[in-house]
C-alpha cells in the first residue's frame, strides 16, 4: 500500500516539530499570519449571521479550515493566479480580494466577481471541479510566454471524483505546468463522507498516476501549508511541473447555510477537533511559547479586524441598486433567442407589477 505520511510542522500544543523553519518564524511574520486567520474567521462568522438576517445569499462557510487556505495563498507571489472554489474567499481574501467585494458576491452581485486590477483571481467555481483544467491552461500560457508567474487551485475531497480532475492533473503533467493543485479534504462532499466516494487511503496517492509530486499535510499547521506550498510553488516557477497537495482538514459547521450537518455526521467530532487541533488556537499556543503573545495586543488586533469588517459591510450596503440586466447579458458575447425571450418576458412582468 502506498505510504503518504502527513507532514506537520506544528502539532496541537504549539510545539514545533522540525527545527528547518525555526529561522523564518520571525515574530512579524508570525503574527502577521495570526491576524490573517484571525481576520477570515472574523468574516466568516459575520457572513453567517447575516445571512441569518436576510442580508447575504446562501452562504458556504469554512470555519477550521482557515490554515489551508491563509497559508497557501500567503505563498504566492503578486503576479500569480488563484482559483478558488466557493468556499475559498479566505484564500482570495488573503490574496488580495477586497471584503467588500467578497461580501458583493455572497450578495449575489456580479461586482464580487471582480478581482482588483493588480491580482489574477478567478471568480469562485460553483460547478464541482471545473477549475483544475482552467488553471492549468492559466499556467501553461505563463510557461509559454516565458514567464515565472505560478498558479494555484483549490478543490475538496469531492471533486477527486470528478473528470475535470483527471484531466486538469494530466494536462499539467504532460505539459509541466507551473500550478499547484491545493485540495481541502474535509472528509466530506456535503453528506458523503470520503470512504464512501473512493477506494484510496489518500488523495495525495493520486498523484502517482501522473507522475508528479504527491504531498500529505496537516491541514490545520499553518506552518507546514505555507512552507510546503511554497516548495511547490518554487518547484513550478523552476520548469519543474505541477505538485499535488492534500491539506487534512475539518469544516466545523455545516456544507452551506442551507444544510443541517448534523444529518449526517456527529457534530461532537466537530467540538472536539475544535478544542485540540483548531488552527488559530494551535498558533496562539506556539506564540505564547515563544514569548510572541501579548493579551493586549490580542485584543487590538480583534477589535481592528472586526471594525475592518463592519466597514466592508457597510461598503456592501452602500453599493448601488444592480442592474436587471446583469441576469440576462453575460452568458453568451450575444444572447441566443432563448435567454433574450426569457429576458423579454421577464422585463415584462416588471412592467406590469410596478406600473
Amino acid at each position: 500500500m502506498l505510504q503518504f505520511d502527513k507532514i506537520c510542522y506544528l502539532d496541537g500544543n504549539g510545539n514545533l516539530l522540525t527545527s528547518e523553519i525555526k529561522t523564518e518564524l520571525d515574530e512579524g511574520f508570525v503574527k502577521k499570519i495570526y491576524r490573517q486567520l484571525i481576520l477570515v474567521r472574523t468574516f466568516d462568522r459575520k457572513a453567517i449571521s447575516l445571512q441569518r438576517q436576510g442580508r447575504l445569499g446562501t452562504y458556504a462557510p469554512f470555519e477550521g479550515q482557515e490554515a489551508a487556505q491563509v497559508g497557501s495563498a500567503m505563498a504566492l507571489q503578486k503576479d500569480d493566479w488563484l482559483f478558488p472554489t466557493y468556499r475559498d474567499h479566505a484564500a482570495t481574501i488573503t490574496f488580495g480580494h477586497s471584503l467588500t467585494t467578497v461580501f458583493l458576491y455572497w450578495n449575489g452581485r456580479i461586482e464580487g466577481c471582480i478581482p482588483p486590477p493588480d491580482r489574477k483571481i478567478f471568480p469562485p467555481a460553483v460547478p464541482i471541479a471545473t477549475q483544475l483544467p482552467h488553471a492549468t491552461g492559466a499556467a501553461m500560457a505563463e510557461k509559454f510566454k516565458g514567464t515565472s508567474n505560478a498558479a494555484i487551485v483549490y478543490f475538496g475531497d469531492g471533486a477527486t471524483s470528478e473528470g475535470d480532475f483527471h484531466e486538469g492533473l494530466n494536462f499539467a503533467s504532460v505539459f509541466k505546468a507551473p500550478v499547484v493543485f491545493l485540495n481541502q479534504n474535509n472528509q466530506y462532499a456535503i453528506s458523503v463522507p470520503i470512504e464512501r466516494q473512493m477506494n484510496s487511503k489518500t488523495i495525495a496517492q493520486k498523484s502517482v498516476a501522473y507522475d508528479i509530486p504527491g504531498i500529505r499535510l496537516d491541514g490545520n499547521d499553518v506552518f507546514a501549508v505555507y512552507f510546503e506550498t511554497k516548495k511547490a510553488l518554487e518547484r513550478a516557477r523552476k520548469g519543474e511541473g505541477p505538485t499535488l497537495i492534500e491539506a487534512v482538514t475539518w469544516r466545523y459547521g455545516a456544507h452551506t447555510t442551507a444544510d443541517d450537518p448534523s444529518k449526517y455526521r456527529d457534530q461532537l467530532k466537530s467540538d472536539f477537533i475544535r478544542d485540540t487541533e483548531d488552527p488559530i488556537l494551535r498558533l496562539e499556543k506556539y506564540m505564547k511559547k515563544a514569548g510572541m503573545w501579548d493579551e493586549q495586543w490580542s485584543q487590538q488586533l480583534h477589535e481592528e479586524e472586526a471594525e475592518k469588517i463592519e466597514q466592508a459591510v457597510k461598503g456592501m450596503e452602500a453599493f448601488p441598486l444592480p442592474d436587471t440586466n446583469d441576469l440576462f447579458d453575460h452568458v453568451f458575447e450575444e444572447n441566443p433567442w432563448v435567454i433574450q425571450d426569457q429576458k423579454d418576458q421577464y422585463f415584462e412582468f416588471l412592467r406590469g407589477v410596478y406600473t
